[in-house]
């Protein structure tokens, strides 16, 4: 199968902090309720597009990268850091309206940027009518918060020692293929991946648009806000509607939003069975069905 992303209806160039720029792509519905649209550390949105294209229909969607992800140009490495990208995220929030036109609008997030989201959420006014959150990685399946540390201390290793180049696109497909991580990927999804995540070297062949050591260092420092958020979560309201969809909890590469089951309750917790932490791109029609039926729920159309 091959996933053929559609130009999109609009763009806009938007500078957040720092000078770092974020280009947004608008697609779908104009007419329909805004989605806002991003992806989790590592990825691109366009590679969620087996997911977003099962709301193009109903939804304005606008879709964003991480600074230093997907369209956006290699930032400054030593702004790649959590604060920066909770300010980064309010900021496109408010981009958005001047650049699309103001209404109401959804945030859909998944793994790092979910963290990021619910961030900003608890401590700014709101920006959004309700938020979506796929796989928050505040705690690993069967075990403590404090264990999320070491999990991702040995994420931040093991993604330094990747490579980052690539003599082709299909050199770099095959890698995904043969990655157990990646074993349950959609047909079509691996070459998505190059598609998306690749960029042409100046010296030839291909280089990862997220340089390594930009993603490493997020991971590094993930367990601190996970602990922040989740300390915040305990103690402050929120402000719209959430919704947290794990994926299945007895897989490897999987995260909870929390142990305690009153913070499952109130993020409205549900997970997909025999998906891991890429459950948008494992399961995408019910990760579409779950959050369709939940904005429907919360009185969006």
């Amino acid at each position: 199968m091959h996933w053929q992303i559609p130009a999109p209806l609009e763009t806009a160039r938007v500078r957040t902090t720092g000078g770092s720029q974020v280009i947004l792509r608008r697609h779908g519905n104009p007419a329909g309720p805004r989605i806002l649209l991003t992806h989790g550390n590592g990825l691109a949105a366009d590679l969620c597009y087996p997911y977003w294209s099962l709301l193009a229909d109903r939804y304005d969607l606008v879709l964003y990268d991480l600074r230093s992800h997907g369209w956006n140009p290699v930032g400054d490495l030593l702004a790649q850091n959590f604060p920066t990208l909770v300010g980064d995220n309010g900021y496109v929030a408010r981009a958005v309206g001047r650049h699309f036109g103001e209404k109401a609008m959804v945030g859909i997030y998944h793994s790092v940027s979910a963290l990021v989201a619910l961030c900003d959420a608890l401590r700014e006014k709101a920006e959004f009518s309700a938020l979506v959150l796929f796989d928050l990685p505040i705690c690993p399946p069967g075990g403590a918060p404090e264990d999320l540390e070491e999990s991702l201390g040995r994420v931040a290793a093991r993604t330094r020692k990747r490579q980052g180049w690539f003599e082709s696109r299909a050199h770099f497909v095959e890698q995904i293929r043969r990655a157990r991580t990646f074993e349950r990927l959609r047909p079509g999804v691996a070459e998505l991946f190059a598609e998306t995540t690749l960029r042409p070297a100046a010296n030839g062949g291909y280089e990862l648009r997220c340089p390594i050591e930009h993603e490493a260092v997020i991971y590094e420092y993930g367990f601190g806000w996970a602990m922040q958020t989740q300390l915040a979560l305990e103690q402050v309201a929120l402000r719209c509607p959430v919704k947290a969809i794990g994926s299945d909890p007895t897989v490897p590469y999987s995260f909870l939003p929390g142990m305690d089951l009153h913070l499952l309750t109130k993020l409205n917790y549900d997970f997909l069975p025999d998906t891991t932490h890429f459950l948008l791109l494992e399961n995408p029609e019910e990760c579409a069905a779950l959050t369709m039926e939940f904005l429907d729920r919360s009185g969006i159309a």
